[in-house]
Parts: C-alpha cells; structure tokens; sequence
C-alpha cells in the first residue's frame, strides 16, 4: 500500500466509533474505495464481533479481510450466533498452541486445582440444603430425606456434565453462588495458597505472576489482603476505570484512588485518575522488562511481583517474566487459552513451563479447560501439560539408573570420572541434559533434596503411591562435576568431539555444595587408623577405599592432588595440622602446585608473572579474555627468544618466529582457561 492509502487508512482509523458525515469523510473513503484494500486484523477473536468490522465492511465493501488468531470462535463458544469462519470465511492455515509446544515456540502449562473448601463439606452443605435438614441426625431420621443427603454425598459429580441427551445434570459446585467465593474464607485460603508457594513458583520474584479475580470489588479486596499480609510483596492492580461491574462507585473509587497512590510512592510515579492509561502502559512495560524499564531485572526494587487484574492482561500481552497465572474465576473455552498463554513465552532454564492455580469452582473449571483444550489443541494434545511431580521424579530415578548402569560398564561405578569411550560420555551428556530438566521442573514443583521419599494419593479407591528418590544431592553434585569436565577437557570451548552437544547454562551448576564433612570424616577415621599400633592391615586399605570413593565429589584436578596428598600421608612426609579438613589440604596441595606452575610457565617464556597471575584470578572465558587488553599485553611481554628454545626442544626441530608467536599465544591461551597446567 503506498504513502498516500497508508494515511487514508490512519485518518480512517482515527474515526473509530465516530459517524461519516457528509462531506467530512467521503472524498477519503472514495478514494480508497477505488484502491486493492487488505484489512489485517489481530486478536481477531475479540476484536470482531462488535459493530465496528460490520460499519468497516459496509464502507469498504470490495475489501480483502485476513483475521489472525490462536483461539478462532467455534461452533462451540459462538458469539452472537457468529464464529470467526462466518466473519471471515474458512481458515487458510492452523497451527495449534499444541504445534508450538510441541515445535518448542511456546511452553507447556502446569496447572493445579486448588480446593479452598473440602469437596466433602460442600457435599453436606448441599445435601443437607436439598433434603431441607438442619443436622445430619435430622436427614438420618427420615428415609426421603436420608435418600436425597446420601445422593448428594455419594452419586452427584462435583461439576455439572451434559448427558447423551444433552440435558444438563447440574454438579454440587452448580448449587452454589459466587457469594460463596466472595466469603473471606475462601479469599484468605487463596492469599495464603499464594504466598506459600511464592518463593518457589517465582524464583525468589525472578519471575512475575498475575491473578484474575471475579469482579473489581474483588481485585481491591484482594490488593488490600496481599497490602495487609505482605506489604513487602510488590503487588498492584489493574482494572477498567470506567466499567463497574457491581463494585460500588464509591468502593470502586476509593480503591483506585488507593492503588494509584501505593504505585506512585513505590516507584515515584505521579499517576492520576486522569492518566489512568498512562498507568497500565507503565505496568505492562515493568512486566515485560521493556522500555522505559529495560534491565529492571538487575533493580528488583523496581519490578512488579503481582499484578491484580479482572479482565485485563489476559490476551494479547506477552513477557517472558510472567510465568505464574492464579485464578480466581471461572472461565470458558478461547478466554482460558488466552490466559494460560501469558505465562507460556520462552525463557529459558529457569522457565521450563507456565504454571496455573486456579480456586473458584475448581471441579468446573478443569471440566471447561478440558473442553478448551480439546477444542484448540484436539483430542490428544501431546505435550501441552508438563508432567506432574510425581511423574518428574519417576523420571528422575529411571534416568538415574541408565546412569549408573552406564558408568557400572565403563568400569567407574563411584562416578569418581568419565568413562574414557566418547560415545559413552556422549550418552552421559545427553542422560545427565534430560536429568537436569526434570530435576528443574520438579524444583518448581515442590520438590527438595533434604526430603527423600514422596508419596501420593489418586482415586479414593486407589492406594497412595510412593516413591523413593534413588539419587541423593551429593551423587547429583558429582554428576555434576563430571558434566562440568566434559566442557573443560575441551579447553573450555565446548569442542571436544562428543556426538552430543553440551549445554553451557549445564556448567554453571555450583558444584561446591557437596557436604565436605561425608568426606573429612572418612579422613579422620584413616588417620586415627594409622596411629594405632598393630591395626589390621586390610581394614586399613578398606578405609583408604572409603575415602578413594569420596573422591568421586572432587573434579578431576582435585583428585589428583587429593591422591598425592594422601600418599605423603602414608609415606609421613607432611605435617598434619589440627582442625584441618581433607578439602583444605587438597586446596592448599593445589595452590602450591598452581604457584609452581605458574612460576615455571613466567621462567621458561620470561613472561611478566604477575599480570599472568591478575588474569588468573579473574573469571576468564574465551570472549572476554582479551578484556582491557590484557592477553595481548601479556603477550608482549613473552622473551620470543625463550619461547623459540622452549617449542624447539619439544618439536626437535627449527621453527619460524611466526610460528612461535602462534603457538606461544595458543599456550597461554590454554594455560589462563584451564586455570593452569604443567609444562612439558
């Protein structure tokens, strides 16, 4: 479309929700009548179903008209007896928020019914209501009445269900009104539910979560509840200033007064009623970290950790901070995808699916995301629910055990190293990458090392399932280790030719958790070994096997001087000083073998040590090695003359200078990622 229809369509545009008028607006409309239009509408199940597309077509009736939408109205969840194929003709193309899980454009949800009433006391309250009894013995006393309470506790379904004659059998949860979720109670169950699981839904508010209530007059009750409870909690709310949907003007104003007032002292914002819009604009941009907030991640003071809504957010807003939805409202078919979406944008690591909780008639709610899903993402929609808990840890200890049996056939069942075959480590670097997601996501979901056995219960008529974790932290931590050697065999480039590839987010697991005190205690029961007269001589080397086992919690470098170490133990050659772990004479073996490497690498290349040493100490990669220019300084401070004598004694023969500079610049390049090594 060219310059002069481009301004047409915006001074068109900008007449939306006015009347043409004679005169004021034909000329325009006629001179684009005369050209090829294409309207391009998005969000086109929300945005057509009004009288503005009906005055648009009328207007431009040759135009070309394409809606954009991850959730078309069906048949199903039809609006004015319209669906967006009779608005705009047969879809041309569809893929699913099923196709994107499964294509890794989007994430997976994890959603949680969350009971804030027992099912059971629900039923009685209702029973006891139908059988128009007081008290239990009442019902009891009496067959009809005792008839219709055993029915309500027993036979009716929590959620109502249509029959194979499409009448609808209303469900215990239908007998309620919504002035059962309005009760404190319940709010205060909801409240409570949240900030239970905050730390480990949100990372410690890595992340951002938004919360849908029912009503307006709810979002401020709940903003005054979270404001009460946890005033740390960086909370506000968002509603439709002009819309009151029984909230009470003055309620209403009130709380809106209050939000905007809490907002402005939080963030020294001077938001009015009048710049409401001004307002949301601000909220969306800190949830999706853009600008003006651009990098708010690095200033937690400025986020926002949960954001109070009724309708708003809920489509069309898209951050990838946003993992975590909780609702507080029934909803049905395109409205529950276009929720659940907002928390499915990817991350990363840290973000391996969306999570939903959802309270109010929750038995009716996951029937209607049943429905949704089916009719967005078919009968079978793979991958668009993560796995539950319990199916992580089963997963867990299955991966385990291919593990340990491969390590078993390399000969390495203490994982203490790598198996020397590539293909072997190569299976090892893919088992330990599926570990580690569902290790994260089981994370999320409640799971921690300290509590080693999980037991969960299904149908009442089922028994509970238990499952014991075969992997405990300091076995992981030493997986860990060697993940982490897979990359630095290979210098720290990740190019070592395993046929798998190695996740770099992987190496960064901090490996110094593992509990020293497993390991110095095997240390202390040796040495007090070796001080008794006439110890048995095997049950000696069995103890010295012990502590050989713990080394499998070292990297490879430390076993190294850990073996050392222990061998000037036996031979009496060092001191032992009091109070000193094995750890700490590993790492005191291993800075004097560091400062020997790194006085000999100074010596034989007359390089100057000390900036050698500044680099060392410094966290170096490949890319930021030649920060400030340090490397190539170092460089130049290499006596080439030296560096010639050193390269032609190992290669037994004359080489170029400028093959001396090249290999002395990859040497040092390998010393410094390393963290050192010995000359030859």
């Amino acid at each position: 479309m060219d310059g002069e229809n481009i301004l047409l369509c915006e001074k068109f545009a900008s007449t939306e929700g006015e009347q043409f008028t004679e005169g004021l607006n034909t000329h325009d409309v006629e001179l684009m009548n005369a050209k090829r239009i294409v309207f391009i509408v998005d969000e086109a199940h929300r945005s057509t179903f009004g009288d503005m597309l009906a005055t648009i077509k009328e207007t431009f009736p040759q135009a070309l008209f394409f809606g954009f939408t991850g959730t078309p109205i069906q048949e199903e969840n039809q609006k004015k007896l319209s669906t967006t194929a009779t608005v705009f003709g047969n879809e041309l193309h569809r893929y699913s928020i099923a196709d994107g899980i499964r294509d890794k454009n989007v994430l997976g949800f994890d959603p949680y019914k969350v009971l804030t009433y027992k099912d059971k006391d629900l039923r009685l309250a209702v029973g006891l209501e139908q059988a128009k009894a007081k008290t239990e013995i009442e019902a009891y006393a009496d067959p009809k009445k005792k008839s219709v309470l055993q029915s309500f506790l027993h036979e009716v379904k929590m959620a109502g269900i249509m029959d194979n004659t499409g009448r609808y059998i209303k469900g215990i949860e239908d007998y309620f009104t919504d002035v059962q979720y309005e009760r404190a109670e319940h709010q205060q169950v909801v409240v409570e539910d949240i900030l239970d699981n905050w730390l480990t839904l949100s990372q410690n508010s890595k992340f951002h979560a938004i919360f849908a209530t029912s009503s307006i007059s709810e979002a401020i009750a709940y903003y005054r509840l979270f404001k009460q409870q946890k005033p740390t909690l960086k909370t506000t709310a968002l509603f439709d200033p002009n819309i009151d949907n029984n909230g009470g003007i003055k309620f209403k104003e009130d709380g809106l007064v209050e939000i905007l007032e809490d907002y402005n002292a939080r963030y020294d914002r001077d938001f009015t009623m009048a710049t409401h819009g001004a307002f949301k604009k601000d909220i969306a941009a800190r949830l999706a970290h853009k600008t003006p907030h651009l990098g708010i991640e690095k200033k937690p003071e400025q986020q926002i950790d949960l954001l109070i809504v009724v309708d708003q957010m809920l489509t069309g807003f898209d951050s990838k901070w946003l993992n975590t939805l909780y609702l507080d409202k029934v909803l049905h078919y395109e409205n529950i995808i276009q929720a659940f979406s907002r928390t499915n944008r990817l991350f990363g690591p840290d973000k391996p699916f969306g999570t939903i909780r959802y309270y109010r008639r929750p038995h009716t709610m996951q029937q209607n995301i049943d429905k949704a899903v089916k009719l967005y993402a078919g009968e079978t929609p793979l991958g668009l629910f993560v796995d539950q808990l319990g199916e992580n840890l089963t997963k867990l200890n299955r991966i385990f055990q291919e593990i340990t049996d491969l390590f078993n056939k390399a000969g390495v069942p203490d994982f203490a190293k790598l198996p020397s075959d590539l293909s072997e480590c190569g299976k090892f670097a893919k088992l330990f990458r599926q570990f580690n997601n569902h290790l994260e996501a089981a994370k999320i979901q409640g799971f921690l090392w300290k509590v080693p056995c999980y037991t969960f219960s299904g149908a009442p008529e089922d028994p509970a399932c238990i499952i014991e974790m075969h992997c405990d932290e300091n076995t992981y931590l030493a997986l860990a280790l060697r993940y982490k050697e897979l990359y630095t065999s290979s210098g720290g480039t990740g190019t070592l030719e395993i046929p798998y590839e190695i996740d770099a987010h992987l190496t960064q697991i901090d490996t110094g958790k593992i509990d020293v005190d497993f390991m110095n205690s095997r240390f202390v029961k040796y040495l007090k070994m070796l001080e008794q007269p006439g110890i048995d001589l095997d049950e000696l080397e069995s103890s010295l096997d012990d502590i050989h086992k713990a080394f499998a919690y070292l990297t490879q470098e430390e076993q190294k001087y850990a073996g050392i170490f222990l061998r000037d133990v036996q031979r009496g050659t060092v001191d032992l000083s009091k109070g000193m772990t094995l750890r700490e004479y590993i790492s005191l073996y291993q800075v004097n073998a560091k400062n020997i490497q790194i006085q000999k690498l100074a010596e034989t290349f007359g390089l100057h040590e000390a900036t050698l040493r500044e680099i060392l100490k410094s966290v170096v990669t490949e890319s930021n090695l030649n920060e400030y220019g340090r490397f190539e300084y170092l460089k130049s401070t290499v006596d080439q003359a030296m560096a010639k004598i050193y390269f032609e004694k190992q290669e037994g023969n004359a080489i170029p200078p400028f093959k001396v500079a090249i290999k002395t610049s990859d040497l040092l390049q390998r010393f410094i990622l390393q963290g050192g090594f010995e000359l030859s």
